[in-house]
């Protein structure tokens, strides 16, 4: 556990004036561009005054500013959101932790949900005891995104369609099928729902998968959406998709082409 340090009276109102400047973080070239010198005495600046306990090193050239009843700097990430923004763009927040933000689910996850463009090594990396899930995906696929403000910075979120469309293609980004199914089917009862936009996102991200898992759900749950029922059904690929990746899936539901486990076959809707 790193001490507060003491700080002289210049440093103090050079760390005032970026504290002032910042935005959530503090990167190099963001504090050299306050404090107008080059980015490595900046660099020099930031390390030393980490050293002393007034900011706490997230990553290499990314600081966050320690709150003034901190004893230490050892502390919590106050806003994951604005670090994963810095970490990992371009990316936005989504799967369970989007379904959070937009009231699809009671659940409370720990771990927070990035959809990133990058190709991370680590894909479950715990930065200042924050526990992120990383996943990829293609830059040309970051639509159905909404910008939502912490603090002075605005981050993306998927949309609440874009949210559902995301863990029907990997339902690990929402906890599993089982609590996917129960997030589509508040989706359905909120003002919300999209089923159109849902089949158009579809459509553009191009996973077979979404549709029968999709057509599956809506007529397991949801019989009476006919029309979108229909539509899942006309965009069936021709490969065997399992209903949940996790579960042994040990039983074909042929019309939808989707491999599902006995005991969710006997559960009752």
């Amino acid at each position: 556990m790193e001490e507060l340090g003491g700080i002289g009276k210049l440093d103090r109102e050079r760390l005032s004036a970026v504290l002032r400047g910042a935005k959530g973080t503090i990167s190099v070239p963001q504090a050299a561009q306050v404090l107008g010198i080059s980015q490595t005495d900046a660099a020099k600046m930031l390390s030393r005054w980490s050293k002393k306990g007034w900011l706490s090193r997230v990553k290499r050239g990314l600081y966050v500013p320690v709150p003034l009843e901190s004893r230490s700097a050892d502390v919590a990430l106050e806003d994951p959101w604005l670090i994963a923004d810095k970490l990992y763009a371009p990316c936005y927040i989504g799967g369970w932790s989007a379904a959070e933000h937009w009231d699809l689910t009671e659940q409370i996850f720990r771990t927070v949900v990035v959809l990133t463009a990058q190709t991370p090594r680590e894909r479950n990396p715990v930065v200042k005891g924050t526990q992120y899930l990383l996943c990829s995906v293609n830059e040309k696929k970051l639509f159905g995104l909404k910008s939502v403000w912490h603090g002075q910075v605005k981050v993306s979120v998927s949309d609440p369609t874009r949210t559902i469309l995301d863990m029907l293609a990997e339902p690990r980004l929402g906890g599993g099928i089982r609590s996917v199914q129960d997030m589509l089917q508040n989706y359905l009862g909120s003002p919300e729902k999209k089923l159109d936009l849902l089949i158009e996102y579809a459509d553009k991200l191009g996973n077979g998968a979404v549709f029968k898992r999709l057509g599956y759900l809506l007529e397991r749950n949801a019989p009476d959406e006919k029309l979108i029922i229909e539509k899942c059904s006309q965009r069936l690929t021709k490969g065997l998709t399992k209903l949940d990746p996790k579960f042994k899936n040990d039983k074909l539901v042929t019309c939808w082409r989707l491999w599902v486990s006995e005991s969710w076959l006997l559960e009752k809707v």
